[in-house]
């Protein structure tokens, strides 16, 4: 409970000739003003009548419990933060850290608590000896402290007055998504080197025959051979790196590097060093002889911005003007770098309604849309289910050296019910799933074998003739006949039935 001066004043009836100190009686004693020295405080009711005393030493013990209050509520606060916190005096003297940095720098509080900061941080590896040379806030910049440590670091002076009596640093770990980010880029880079297909065949590991697919993979075959950038659109899970790994096998720069960069996974403050480079001594913890970008390491190749909506507005402008120049700067750097490097970029948002809400620049949108692709999702191209669930099947038992289980029928028709929110990824997921829990089960997969979320969908789902729309299932059998140039074992594999159930649909529809 917060206390006001009523709460601890002693009433008077008698009027005071003299009382230099009159607050109102609802004054929170957080909020009194500074004194230099305790006073007695008379308070004043809404007349503006005296109505009490606080003695001056009431008023002392009275503030300092309330600073005590205080101190308690801060120094919870700061030990609940995720973020590791240092304060410094004027002298640069260590004050306190809190538990995640005392984690974050193999540090206890106690230890350093009064010890100059220098004797352990590097003077340039730190933004607080800039903020408090300086005395100007740092917001939101990355920086490198020690070696192997990624941070964001907000750090501002504290004034006292005009007087700066010390300085707060906040810094957030981002090493893990450093790391990541750096093992992405590595992966793709080895995966395209070792799954580079043949130039005749560049989209062989999107699986799919249906007609929504084909006319995808025949867009980007078409424009994989020009040097226009490329906008894939398309749900999550729907396989929009594959069509740029196509794209970039298909086109002239197929030997170069293909480099990945997530837009929706770097922190802002990280980004433009991470695409662009650095120089030597670009920031404080800036690494010796700088860093090479994501830019120099797609020179020659394909640069593959995935979730391209999710970039930040300042570095859509910054690419933007390097797409329109043909040339870039390191963070840091006067010497500018030509660009030699297609951009293929993808996305689950809608960009134009983005764009129309001042979300997205309408500039930065329309360089990359020169031809845009849009990826089918998976229930927009069911018919392909089952030819990937065979293929996903082969693969992970291959992977986990197991035999590739059989689905029964009736699962795999349900399967093909299922709305797939997550799209092919989903799909995988959940093949992957079936072979390392019942890779070695002998006979067929139930529906009973799979995850409890599909169970409670699955367990009662009815037979296709039961509720499929006559019409729609005629023309499905229809296609798959064709497409198996009327071999009926195949047909009904295709479509995820029996045999025998399809002779009798075959019957039922007169063909």
């Amino acid at each position: 409970m917060r206390r006001s001066l009523k709460d601890v004043a002693v009433p008077i009836a008698d009027q005071p000739k003299n009382s230099e100190w009159r607050l109102p009686e609802d004054t929170l004693i957080a909020q009194l003003p500074p004194l230099l020295e305790p006073k007695d405080i008379f308070t004043v009711d809404h007349t503006n009548n005296v109505v009490g005393i606080v003695k001056k030493q009431v008023l002392a013990n009275v503030l300092l419990e309330e600073l005590k209050r205080t101190n308690a509520f801060l120094q919870t606060m700061m030990e609940a933060m995720d973020d590791a916190v240092t304060m410094v005096d004027e002298e640069q003297r260590i004050i306190q850290i809190n538990a995640k940095s005392e984690q974050l720098y193999a540090l206890t509080s106690c230890a350093i608590a009064g010890k100059p900061l220098r004797d352990y941080f590097d003077e340039e590896a730190l933004v607080l000896w800039s903020v408090m040379k300086d005395k100007q806030p740092v917001v939101h910049q990355y920086n490198q402290p020690k070696p192997g440590l990624h941070v964001i670091v907000n750090t501002v002076p504290v004034f006292e007055g005009e007087a700066c009596v010390g300085g707060l640093s906040i810094e957030r770990d981002i090493t893990d998504v450093v790391r990541l980010n750096e093992e992405l880029s590595s992966k793709t880079a080895s995966l395209h080197h070792l799954n580079t297909t043949s130039e005749d065949e560049p989209f062989q590991k999107i699986i799919g025959r249906s007609e929504p697919i084909r006319r995808a993979i025949h867009l980007a075959a078409k424009v994989a051979k020009t040097t226009a950038n490329v906008l894939i659109t398309g749900e999550s899970g729907v396989g929009k790196e594959l069509f740029a790994e196509g794209i970039h096998q298909a086109s002239d720069r197929a030997e170069k590097p293909f480099i990945a960069i997530n837009c929706g996974a770097i922190p802002a403050a990280l980004f433009e060093s991470e695409l662009f480079g650095y120089v030597q001594g670009a920031f404080t913890g800036a690494a010796k002889g700088g860093k090479k970008g994501k830019l120099d390491a797609a020179k020659g190749g394909t640069l593959f911005l995935d979730e391209v909506g999710e970039m930040p507005a300042e570095l859509q402008v910054k690419l933007l003007r390097v797409l329109e120049e043909r040339a870039y700067y390191r963070v840091g750097g006067h010497e500018a770098i030509p660009l030699d490097v297609r951009i293929v970029a993808a996305t689950n948002r809608d960009l134009e309604k983005m764009v129309a809400e001042g979300r997205f620049r309408e500039d930065f949108y329309y360089r990359l849309h020169v031809i845009s692709i849009s990826i089918p999702p998976l229930r927009e191209r069911i018919e392909d289910l089952p030819e990937l669930v065979q293929s996903f099947l082969q693969e992970f038992a291959q992977r986990y050296e197991k035999p590739v289980p059989k689905l029964d029928p009736e699962v795999l028709y349900a399967l093909r019910t299922q709305k797939w929110e997550g799209n092919i990824r989903q799909l995988r997921n959940l093949i992957e799933r079936i072979v390392i829990l019942n890779g070695d089960h002998e006979g067929s997969v139930h529906w009973y074998h799979l995850p409890e979320s599909y169970q409670q969908k699955l367990k009662h789902m009815p037979l296709a003739s039961k509720d499929k729309p006559k019409k729609d299932e005629r023309m499905e059998i229809i296609n798959a006949l064709e497409k198996t140039y009327g071999n009926k074992s195949a047909a009904a594999k295709l479509l995820g039935i029996s045999r025998a159930t399809l002779y009798n649909k075959l019957k039922h529809y007169k063909l």
